[in-house]
């Protein structure tokens, strides 16, 4: 049951909170990039420290650094945060910009 979601608008993607943990889906890339990291602000971090990302249909650079942002907010408040669920295209781009460990 989902108990909190935060929707950026048509096809632009958003979080959702659901069973302790957060779901994203939609696109995240350059364009909305600066909304989600706020939307995201308006949810208190996933109780069980994850955040599945399967559901992004479109995705480029921009989204590595929301996730690699989320993670600094967790590791601010003392809490930790794991991204699962993402994607072949996000991974590529994470390896190639050497950043697929900070994402775990």
């Amino acid at each position: 049951m989902i108990a909190e979601a935060v929707a950026l608008g048509a096809g632009a993607g958003g979080f959702s909170a659901s069973d302790g943990g957060w779901i994203f889906a939609g696109a995240l890339t350059l364009g909305n990039a600066a909304d989600v990291l706020r939307a995201s602000k308006a949810l208190a971090l996933p109780a069980n420290g994850i955040v599945d990302v399967s559901g992004v249909v479109h995705a480029d650079s921009a989204a590595l650094a929301v996730m690699i942002s989320l993670k600094r907010r967790a590791s601010g408040e003392g809490r930790t945060l794991k991204i699962t669920g993402l994607p072949a295209s996000l991974r590529s781009l994470a390896i190639v910009y050497g950043v697929e460990d900070l994402l775990g």
